[in-house]
């Protein structure tokens, strides 16, 4: 099934959440759009089919927001993260509720959740 819901990211530097998405996680950027040069970017980026929209523009949405990533390895995904150089702030660990997840800081502290898919 195609991802129905984009959740979307309030950032303060789009050259330093590029350089974090594309490099340090591995997201390949889709898209960004200005209206002009010098205005605000809003970007798509994606990793394995997940996408998510980073904004500049400050009526979009704040700082700090969520975002839980289903995928089907997150030990693997971990392992590329760290031979990336990427900074998890909780490595994966089993859950209570039956899953395996990491959490991930990007440079704004919107958090991004990675856990294994249940299946």
């Amino acid at each position: 099934m195609k991802q129905r819901v984009i959740p979307q990211f309030r950032m303060t530097d789009w050259a330093t959440s590029r350089a974090f998405y594309e490099h340090d996680l591995g997201f390949k950027v889709e898209w960004e759009h200005t209206f002009e040069p010098g205005l605000p970017v809003f970007a798509e980026v994606t990793l394995d089919g997940l996408s998510v929209f980073l904004t500049e523009h400050a009526g979009d949405c704040e700082v700090g927001g969520a975002a839980y990533f289903v995928v089907d390895d997150v030990d693997a995904l971990y392992a590329a993260l760290r031979d990336r150089g990427a900074r998890v702030a909780e490595p994966p660990e089993d859950s209570p509720w039956s899953t395996r997840e990491m959490l991930v800081i990007d440079p704004d502290g919107n958090r991004l959740r990675f856990a294994n898919s249940n299946s």
